[in-house]
């Protein structure tokens, strides 16, 4: 590859990054619509990476493209959101329960210390946020592929990893929230470093159900929109 493509996928890289991020914050609101010189303009992206990013952006389903209607982050009603979370109550839970039967003690020391930085984060930002980047620094992600189940890896990991994201800052940004989600990783991972899958399990599954009632809640009090 020549220094010049490297260069354009470097740019690309940069502008997929740029963008999901202002997705997943909420500087691109769900169902914002979304033009190339507005966004060229507000991020300093030019158009071929910017194009580039856009695509990689649909095909992960944070945006979506209709005939006549242009390009817009996706959205989900109040109620498709609360089904997605049910489903992640069930198919997280499982992960953490196969997570305290095949995660190495080395990575569960590693992600134990990803949590440690994430409270660094958290009073970095007064308590007031819990952003986790994508990947490694993730701690869901990190449970998915610490289960060594491949098959419930993809499922967590495609469109319902990125569309959950997309949600769960928003939600992170409530007062309070930040502190108590830490404090719920935690016990997860004391009980996958213990061993007791069924433990593990019964704590994911709570946690995921006390995201999604508080969201519920949120929403129907006016304070979060969907």
């Amino acid at each position: 590859m020549s220094q010049a493509a490297i260069q354009t996928q470097t740019r690309a890289d940069e502008a997929f990054d740029c963008l999901q991020t202002a997705i997943v914050m909420g500087d691109l609101a769900p169902g914002e619509k979304i033009g190339e010189v507005e966004l060229c303009s507000r991020f300093n992206l030019t158009r071929g990476p910017l194009r580039e990013a856009l695509g990689r952006l649909e095909s992960r389903g944070l945006l979506v493209r209709r005939p006549h209607a242009g390009v817009k982050v996706v959205s989900v009603s109040t109620e498709e959101l609360m089904e997605l979370y049910r489903i992640r109550e069930v198919m997280e839970g499982l992960a953490a329960r196969q997570a305290a039967e095949r995660m190495t003690d080395e990575e569960i020391s590693d992600l134990q210390a990803t949590l440690d930085a994430h409270e660094k984060m958290i009073e970095e930002a007064q308590g007031q946020a819990y952003y986790q980047a994508e990947g490694d620094y993730d701690f869901h992600y990190r449970i998915a592929t610490g289960c060594r189940n491949t098959k419930l890896a993809q499922m967590l990991l495609g469109d319902l990893y990125y569309m959950v994201r997309m949600y769960r800052y928003r939600l992170s940004t409530s007062t309070g929230r930040p502190h108590r989600a830490l404090g719920e990783h935690r016990r997860i991972v004391e009980a996958i470093a213990q061993r007791d899958g069924e433990l593990a399990e019964f704590l994911m599954k709570r946690h995921i159900n006390a995201a999604r009632r508080n969201f519920e809640k949120k929403v129907q009090e006016g304070v979060l929109t969907i």
